[in-house]
């Protein structure tokens, strides 16, 4: 039992005007944080406490599978430029050196570290499989921190490595890690759903996010009742069938003046045709690194339809590419032949023949994909052209004709114009069916909460980890990478149940789940200048207290409404009222989570709360 009187709790009347997400402007009024800097945040002693709560979560769950470690943050510039992430992290990594000039970083994830250490003492497929991790502060130098703990320069993380001699092996340690996500979640009380997801930086093949949907989230979920789920980076539909256009004069591509018509509304308006009936250009330079230095541009340009909206993540896995920047107005007019507005398909050179995609899927460097050189980069650099197959199978287009103020009727794709490959590029609307049950999907934004990777041997290759397998031959270890985000567990959770109070007509309230509340239940004496509220109240929490219920008395000498505000205002889901009733020998037990008052008698007052407890839990 602990005393409110006797506790640090800063709480707020109003939040700081800059707060703008429900979770950021709670946690500051709740006096569980305070800013230090942009995205660098103190915890005080609330927290602090529901933090040690999910660590214990994460750590029991994972001790179920894995072996916990504690590695440094600070660590040699070499070892990032060992794996080649070095560059590729560029500015969002913190980096410095040490008084002898050593150059050194602050890691954003311990790949790296954990690669190092399993080089240098595995050796034999005996010692395999292991699966190690910790918790641990991490490092990103944010551009744009914002909306309190969601987007951070320093943070808590979860970061879990299996090493495995084959993919069955991975395969395996990959469901233990999805098993203990999902208990880690339920237990956390948070509502999840695990969606198909690009691995980004991390690299490697299978991935996975946890997701809770909240409007707070950055990252946008499409799903559907048939149990789809798919980040927008990698959702996929079936799209309904369009209808073409009829040809004109003799079917083939017809030049059309169209003064001032540059925007597909203003075309399909002039033509009366349908977004759906248009072919949409879109034209990028791409590079392998998000900062290249000197590295040779990549033309990449994206054909769908006029309807649809390309999506960057799709594409850059297609193109082998890191990052997308649109065609400067002279790179459009050197590779394309035309000018925004009106560009299109016919007479573009692509870089390879329809099908030859084998450098572009293993994301080969550029300088090593057939028909490329560093000697025929930028102005000859010829350009990869991709069909998106919502135009597969089209005919009698219409499509930008790469001159001023023209279009072209009777646009077919690959009778009129050839294609580097054909791949999904687009973005997944509302609406439209999902691939697996055909049901409508549904769009929405959601915080990640966790993430699972197969890595395959991208960093034991690199580092040079090796071991030895049954037939005494040496073999690359195979990797999976697993993090969980500790802090936005807590944030989600108040996002969550901010949402469902709101919904309800209370703005500005939340409940904790009793599993990572700083306490599980609050005894508030309404007026501790009565003796025998005080007493009884003490009373109460001490038994509470002796059945291992984390309990929060409130002793101040406040006004009742004052105690009962504050205590909804740090998330406590259960509050016993010690009041009036008392001369009835009951006293009112508040559950926040469901909404409900319930009068107890004295002596059901810890059976009942073990009950709420057992069924909240």
């Amino acid at each position: 039992m602990q005393r409110w009187s006797k506790l640090f709790i800063p709480t707020l009347r109003e939040a700081p005007t800059d707060a703008e997400v429900a979770s950021h402007k709670l946690l500051l009024r709740a006096g569980y944080i305070r800013q230090l800097g942009a995205g660098i945040y103190s915890y005080l002693p609330l927290g602090q406490r529901a933090i040690n709560k999910i660590v214990a979560i994460v750590r029991e769950e994972m001790d179920k599978i894995g072996q916990e470690f504690l590695l440094p943050t600070l660590n040699p510039r070499e070892l990032w430029e060992e794996s080649g992430r070095y560059e590729v992290m560029g500015d969002n990594m913190f980096k410095l050196k040490d008084r002898k000039g050593a150059e050194l970083v602050l890691a954003m994830t311990h790949e790296e570290v954990m690669t190092s250490i399993a080089r240098n003492e595995l050796r034999s497929y005996k010692q395999l499989p292991q699966i190690w991790y910790q918790i641990q502060t991490k490092f990103r130098d944010e551009p744009r921190p914002k909306s309190g703990l969601l987007r951070v320069r320093q943070f808590l993380m979860k970061d879990a490595y299996s090493f495995d001699i084959d993919t069955a092996g991975l395969d395996k340690s990959y469901d233990l890690h999805d098993a203990a996500y999902r208990a880690i979640f339920t237990r956390c009380g948070l509502e999840f759903v695990a969606v198909e997801a690009d691995s980004g930086a991390m690299g490697g093949s299978g991935s996975q996010e946890f997701m809770v949907y909240t409007e707070a989230g950055e990252d946008l979920i499409a799903s559907s009742v048939s149990g789809y789920a798919a980040n927008l980076e990698k959702a996929t539909s079936q799209l309904a069938p369009v209808e073409d256009l009829a040809p004109t004069g003799d079917g083939t591509p017809e030049l059309i003046h169209t003064p001032g018509k540059g925007a597909i509304a203003d075309i399909c308006e002039f033509l009366s045709i349908l977004p759906s009936q248009d072919i949409k250009c879109v034209a990028f330079m791409g590079t392998r690194s998000a900062h290249p230095a000197g590295e040779p541009l990549r033309p990449i340009v994206a054909f769908l339809r006029g309807d649809h909206q390309v999506n960057e993540t799709k594409l850059n896995a297609i193109a082998g590419t890191a990052e997308l920047r649109p065609m400067l107005p002279e790179e459009l007019a050197l590779y394309i032949g035309g000018p925004a507005g009106y560009l299109g398909p016919i007479g573009i050179e692509q870089v390879m023949t329809n099908g030859s995609l084998n450098g572009l899927k293993s994301g080969k460097p550029l300088d090593k994909l057939k028909g490329v050189s560093r000697e025929n980069a930028g102005e000859g650099l010829k350009t990869i052209v991709v069909l998106d197959p919502g135009l597969a199978g089209r005919k009698n287009l219409v499509a930008g004709a790469n001159k001023l103020d023209h279009h072209f009727r009777n646009v077919t794709p690959e009778r009129d114009f050839s294609t580097t490959l054909t791949a999904d590029i687009r973005n997944v609307n509302e609406g439209e069916l999902d691939p697996i049950g055909g049901q409508p999907l549904r769009l929405g934004k959601a915080v990640e909460i966790g993430h699972i990777f197969k890595l395959g041997t991208k960093y034991t290759e690199s580092m040079g980890a090796r071991v030895l397998d049954t037939n005494g031959k040496e073999v690359t270890p195979i990797m999976g990478c697993y993090g969980i985000g500790i802090e936005r567990i807590l944030t989600s959770a108040i996002e969550s149940s901010a949402a469902k109070f709101a919904a309800a007509g209370n703005a500005d309230q939340y409940a904790l789940p009793a599993t990572i509340a700083p306490y599980q239940v609050v005894v508030t004496v309404t007026n501790i200048k009565e003796a025998n509220l005080l007493v009884e109240g003490e009373k109460i929490a001490a038994n509470l207290s002796d059945a291992s219920i984390d309990v929060l008395l409130d002793d101040r000498d406040e006004r009742a409404g004052v105690k009962f505000k504050d205590a909804e205002l740090i998330g406590v889901p259960y509050r016993i009222n010690i009041g009036k009733k008392l001369a009835e020998g009951q006293v009112e037990i508040v559950d926040r989570l469901s909404g409900t008052t319930t009068d107890i008698s004295l002596d059901n007052i810890t059976a009942h709360l073990q009950s709420l407890l057992t069924t909240s839990n």
